[in-house]
């Protein structure tokens, strides 16, 4: 299978073309298995549905086409009222600090650092958190026993083995487990890519479609701003 490429992070981007675009709610079917997690970590400001734009969904639809016979996606998250993105920046940036021994980094630069792992919670519905759009989603592979495949590390952990293609690096593949992990990882990369996805390069688990930083891979305008809260989706 194709290597999964090095690529740099985002960079802020602000080319937009807003669109009119509804959300759909994704339940568990044949093409996925929706497990949202942050209820699970019991986070105050959770989502328990799974809301996505209709353009996504669509490409999602093309994305599980994609996948060999009996495998399909597990969804983890994708739309997220902005109270839930500003607590896991709050939360995780104590972590993440911790984690990268960023103490003693200035502060634009500690922070830009701990965005390659959570958006930065500004609250411009115009240059958006991407989970804000429904247009981002985290997501992994179940086998055909519903089992989750091995990715090398998990979600929302907080290790330079997140990046997509780190498993592309000969010197971290040590053994027939790391090559089964790079094989799954582009299993879900191409998956997605083909289907006319972009990749999040920090975090395996994480693609867009319509928001800025699929705007920013694409070099064309974003198509969906941010809504903040649940009432904005059903208004």
């Amino acid at each position: 299978m194709r290597p999964i490429p090095v690529i740099g992070d985002p960079e802020r981007y602000i080319d937009s073309a807003f669109v009119d675009s509804a959300f759909i709610e994704l339940k568990s079917c044949d093409l996925w298995d929706v497990k949202m997690l942050y209820p699970i970590l019991h986070m105050d400001h959770a989502e328990e549905k799974c809301f996505v734009r209709k353009e996504m969904y669509e490409r999602l639809v093309k994305a599980a086409g994609n996948l060999p016979d009996g495998y399909r996606f597990r969804i983890w998250d994708a739309w997220r009222p902005f109270a839930l993105q500003h607590e896991l920046f709050e939360k995780y940036s104590v972590d993440i600090i911790r984690d990268f021994h960023l103490e003693e980094l200035p502060e634009a630069k500690r922070r830009a650092a701990i965005c390659k792992f959570v958006s930065d919670p500004v609250p411009d519905t115009k240059v958006p958190p991407a989970h804000t759009t429904g247009g981002a989603i985290d997501l992994t592979l179940l086998d055909p026993e519903g089992r989750e495949l091995p990715m090398g590390c998990g979600f929302d952990a907080f290790t330079d083995k997140t990046c997509a293609a780190y498993f592309e690096a000969p010197e971290h593949v040590q053994g027939a487990e790391d090559e089964q992990v790079r094989e799954n990882r582009r299993l879900l990369y191409y998956a997605m890519i083909d289907a006319g996805f972009t990749n999040l390069p920090s975090e395996w688990w994480h693609y867009d479609y319509g928001d800025r930083f699929w705007a920013y891979y694409r070099k064309q305008p974003a198509i969906y701003e941010g809504v903040f809260t649940r009432e904005e989706i059903h208004g």
